[in-house]
């Protein structure tokens, strides 16, 4: 088959890869060009490299265009694949094909459609993650599967530890997938739109701790947050400190949510949970942190003495 691909960040760098080891004709390679976005400065391998590497047409834009349309149809692929391509595409876009479009999404669907999917799941404590391939239609993330693959979660997995997993998914998904339609398949599965659900693009907020939450949640919050991913964080007086490793504790602390409390084992517990002044909740040990200046510290370094709070805006220090 003659193949389009659209795509971008590794995910697209991935995909790129996987079709020109299919054995089919990569014809034309469209991707987004370069971002100052937080979470698109990561995970950044160029699709726009490997193709021109590999003597492929690049076309970089943030949104299809008529010129792009017109493109397509000179190079008259028989099918579109796409991973991470963030912006919408219309029909006249992913139905041009007479295969469509094949869209590669790093959830299991009909769960996860949308932005930051691993992160998401992992805040969730889902049990899997994995990696779906779909023919794409009007709505984002919803058409039918053509196939998926899982893998566990473990315990202490984080958001990095999974998207490494997950990616390592997408050669296998997208053989699969071309074999299956090269082979005129096209019995596949509707997703359930019962169980669907979508999920916005990670932001500053979304990283800050709200001590009320129980530890287990906070816990799953530095590790989905995990490096090169901006840190969870908290602030000590008027300093913002990241949490760039954590646990629950063993012990159960009452008091306060946020209190710096007791050392325990390699951190020291911060005080954390709804239910904190009963004393019958668990705490946040805080093992490493970060301050903005890149320091990196041991929290049993960095926190000398015990006493004061770590809450989730700037405080004046007396």
């Amino acid at each position: 088959m003659r193949i389009a691909m659209f795509g971008y960040q590794t995910w697209g760098h991935r995909t790129l890869r996987a079709l020109l080891e299919s054995g089919h004709e990569v014809v034309l390679a469209v991707t987004h060009p370069p971002s100052e976005h937080a979470y698109e400065r990561i995970w950044s391998d160029s699709v726009a490299d490997l193709a021109a590497e590999n003597g492929i047409e690049v076309i970089e834009r943030n949104r299809p265009d008529e010129a792009l349309v017109a493109r397509l149809d000179e190079v008259a692929p028989d099918l579109i694949v796409a991973n991470n391509w963030r912006t919408w595409l219309p029909p006249e876009i992913f139905a041009r094909p007479r295969h469509g479009t094949l869209n590669v999404h790093d959830s299991l669907l009909p769960a996860y459609a949308g932005f930051s999917p691993i992160i998401w799941a992992l805040l969730n404590d889902e049990e899997e993650v994995g990696v779906t391939a779909h023919k794409m239609d009007a709505e984002l993330d919803a058409g039918p599967i053509v196939y998926q693959q899982a893998v566990k979660v473990g315990p202490r997995d984080t958001a990095t530890d999974l998207f490494h997993a997950t990616v390592d998914l997408i050669t296998p998904v997208v053989h699969t997938s071309l074999e299956r339609i090269a082979a005129g398949g096209t019995d596949w599965v509707a997703q359930d739109r019962a169980k669907a659900s979508f999920f916005h693009k990670r932001a500053e907020e979304d990283s800050r701790i709200d001590w009320n939450l129980p530890a287990a949640d906070i816990d799953r919050l530095v590790r989905a947050q995990s490096d090169p991913y901006p840190n969870a964080f908290a602030f000590h007086g008027e300093r913002r400190l990241r949490i760039t490793r954590a646990s629950v504790s063993k012990g159960r602390y009452g008091g306060t949510p946020g209190r710096i409390f007791y050392p325990e084992g390699d951190g020291v517990v911060i005080v954390a949970g709804p239910d904190a002044r009963t004393g019958r909740a668990h705490g946040v040990v805080v093992e490493r942190v970060r301050t903005d200046d890149g320091a990196e510290l041991a929290a049993r370094e960095y926190f000398r003495s015990m006493g004061g709070y770590l809450t989730p805006h700037p405080r004046p220090t007396a």
